[in-house]
């Protein structure tokens, strides 16, 4: 029965093929399975409610000639439509609903030519020349990795190997500001560019999706904006989070994000949070972000962070000193994009000052930096301030040296760089002479013991900290 099924569905094709252009073929006819043949009414499955209406609205004159040749005059169809693809433990559910239309009722078949075209053919929907805006510096060549991205990266390398083929479809990178998402989902997108010349990819942030459908409503263009992004192989939006509230547009991604889904195309989204916390999201768009494989990026832990110094003076052609390096790996732990942004600086003031990048110059960057924005307090301002309140030296501070004179203030001041700043311990003790973290712990420890016991220490203590503000 279902060899018949089959013998009757490929006919039909046949006569479709040389009705429809070979890319609306692709993507409106490929994705139908035949389901049953009852007497003289083929049931076929389509992915989602919108494509039904599509394959109604401009394809039911090339579906009537097929039946014709198949069937006979008396040929009818019924569609099978997936509503919810299931899990292993409940089935798909789907409705089935009857043609509606006949040769009589219906409009020819006289679609827009423009709609019907390959994706590359295609103008944007910004009347630009169509493009993936994708930025080609963004590839897994200069991505580091490291533990605080090695999940995310390795799904979005498996993905881009092998697009809408792998279990992570969606594949939501989710994570703080300037953590590496942009960069990453570029990578993986310019990697299935390069390396499959027949498959469309596309990047777009959810602002600019958002505003190409206010446009398309404005102008009577839903049609047009909605094939445009059917036909789309592997898609990439950016910022998902900014869909929240914004109902008619989160409508129009979902029905998209179905067909694209369900027609085994690639989708790839970031996020600045996990898909639990995107609030004011529907909750049926929400279930769908979390069919695939949700990634988080981290914060670059220290050695991370070095490397990505490494990397971008490598790509700058510039050398410095390890000591330079470790020192700006151990004072910029917030996220990469400030890292880049510090070592971009640093080396404009070496060009700028014909000086070499040395300790003394990544010291004075870094401060101005701080200065600038919003007189944060730094580890050196720490030191500083400490140094001149007790009369010791910053040298003092860092030196091997155990006089009580010397391990006091030390001590205070490892308390206020844990407090007024956002560095590991690691960190603070490789500012401290290379100490190692479990010192830090103990200097903290006794100075918050002082402090609670001792009205001396308790007044020393929240003098240096007026000396930040």
């Amino acid at each position: 029965m279902q060899r018949e099924i089959t013998t009757v569905w490929n006919r039909c094709l046949s006569v479709i093929r040389e009705i429809v252009p070979e890319q609306s073929f692709n993507t409106w006819f490929e994705p139908i399975v035949p389901l049953k043949l009852n007497g003289n009414v083929l049931t076929i499955q389509v992915p989602s409610e919108f494509f039904y209406e599509w394959l109604e609205e401009n394809f039911v004159h090339a579906l009537r000639k097929a039946l014709d040749t198949a069937i006979g005059r008396n040929g009818q169809l019924e569609y099978s439509i997936i509503v919810d693809k299931g899990n292993e433990q409940n089935r798909p559910l789907t409705v089935n609903v009857p043609t509606t239309k006949s040769t009589h009722t219906s409009k020819p078949d006289n679609v827009n030519p423009d709609i019907l075209k390959s994706p590359f053919q295609l103008k944007d929907l910004d009347s630009l020349t169509l493009d993936s805006y994708l930025n080609p510096s963004y590839t897994f060549d200069n991505y580091v990795e490291g533990d605080c991205n090695r999940l995310a990266r390795s799904a979005g390398y498996a993905v881009a190997e092998r697009p809408g083929v792998t279990s992570f479809n969606p594949l939501m990178i989710y994570g703080g500001v300037g953590l590496g998402k942009t960069h990453l989902v570029q990578a993986i997108g310019n990697f299935i560019k390069n390396n499959n010349q027949g498959k469309f990819v596309l990047y777009v942030t959810s602002e600019k999706f958002t505003n190409q459908f206010l446009n398309a409503v404005r102008s009577d263009g839903i049609r047009d904006f909605t094939s445009f992004y059917m036909q789309v192989d592997v898609l990439v939006i950016d910022d998902v989070q900014f869909l929240q509230k914004k109902e008619k547009t989160q409508e129009i991604f979902f029905h998209i994000f179905n067909h694209l889904h369900q027609s085994g195309k690639q989708i790839i989204m970031t996020s600045d949070r996990a898909p639990r916390a995107l609030d004011g999201l529907e909750d049926r768009l929400l279930s769908r972000f979390k069919w695939g494989l949700s990634a988080d990026l981290q914060t670059p832990d220290l050695e991370t962070r070095i490397a990505i110094i490494q990397k971008k003076l490598q790509a700058e052609g510039i050398y410095i000193e390890d000591a330079v390096i470790e020192y700006l790996a151990h004072s910029v732990n917030t996220n990469v994009r400030e890292l880049e942004g510090v070592i971009v600086s640093l080396m404009a003031q070496a060009s700028l000052n014909r000086r070499e990048i040395d300790l003394e110059l990544a010291k004075q960057t870094l401060r101005n930096i701080v200065v600038d924005s919003e007189r944060e307090v730094t580890i050196d301002t720490v030191q500083e301030a400490v140094a001149s309140y007790f009369n010791v030296t910053i040298a003092d501070l860092k030196a091997k040296s155990r006089k009580r004179e010397l391990v006091h203030p030390r001590q205070v001041a490892m308390y206020l760089a844990k407090e007024k700043t956002d560095l590991s311990l690691k960190s603070i003790g490789y500012h401290f002479g290379g100490r190692d973290h479990s010192t830090v712990i103990h200097a903290v420890q006794t100075v918050s013991d002082l402090v609670a016991k001792h009205a001396e220490t308790r007044d020393i203590v929240e003098k240096l900290k007026a000396m930040f503000k």
